[in-house]
């Protein structure tokens, strides 16, 4: 028989997934400058570190098999469905892929990808025409590319946990705070007063659900 019983070792699904998903990423965003392209390189080692223990070889449950095997005796931590870690540490029954946690790693997932095209077409649309982006989402945060990445981060982190990405994933927040700083320095050079009024009336990253959008004269 040639089946793999366990789901693993399948790097052609590796490289296809990791693919599928990066060139997503870079088609919502475009990246222009080095800056860009460092934002996009980051989440795409993060992509890369996922799917590389979700379909070819399983490091953290390798790593943790002696105390998963105590933890949940009788599952065969070794199986595809065992990598699910949050279903399998809670012992919840059933196909994961259905599981609550599968189903709003999901939502995490698409509503990043959403949040990514759509802040996309604003900065374009801005970039354009030279003007500061504020119109849509840059009326609720200032940063709503990286809050897409972090949404899909969230998302596969929930469905997929490892120990590679969970390592990963508060690095990651440092850079996009750093990119963010960065990008703040050039939008106050280039537009000044204008975008100081705008930082004082939009949150960076977390949308205030208090606050209403104001509308530009």
């Amino acid at each position: 028989m040639t089946e793999n019983p366990y789901g693993y070792g399948l790097w052609p699904l590796v490289i296809l997934n990791s693919a599928v998903f990066i060139i997503f990423a870079f088609s919502f965003t475009r990246p222009r400058g080095s800056r860009d392209w460092r934002s996009l390189g980051a989440f795409s080692g993060f992509i890369v570190a996922l799917f590389a223990e979700m379909y070819g070889f399983p490091l953290t449950v390798f790593l943790l098999s002696g105390w998963l095997q105590t933890r949940v005796a009788g599952t065969e931590v070794f199986a595809h469905d065992a990598g699910h870690l949050w279903s399998t540490l809670l012992g919840l029954s059933g196909d994961p892929h259905f599981s609550v946690l599968h189903l709003v790693s999901n939502g995490f997932i698409l509503g990043g990808f959403v949040v990514l095209a759509k802040a996309w077409r604003v900065l374009h649309a801005a970039q354009r025409e030279g003007r500061l982006a504020q119109d849509g989402l840059y009326g609720r945060v200032r940063y709503p590319q990286y809050l897409a990445f972090i949404l899909i981060m969230v998302g596969f982190l929930l469905q997929w946990p490892t120990l590679p990405t969970l390592v990963m994933f508060p690095i990651l927040l440092i850079v996009y705070a750093r990119l963010a700083r960065r990008e703040e320095a050039d939008a106050l050079r280039a537009f000044g007063d204008e975008y100081a009024r705008y930082r004082a009336r939009v949150p960076a990253f977390i949308p205030s659900l208090n606050r209403t959008e104001e509308r530009r004269a």
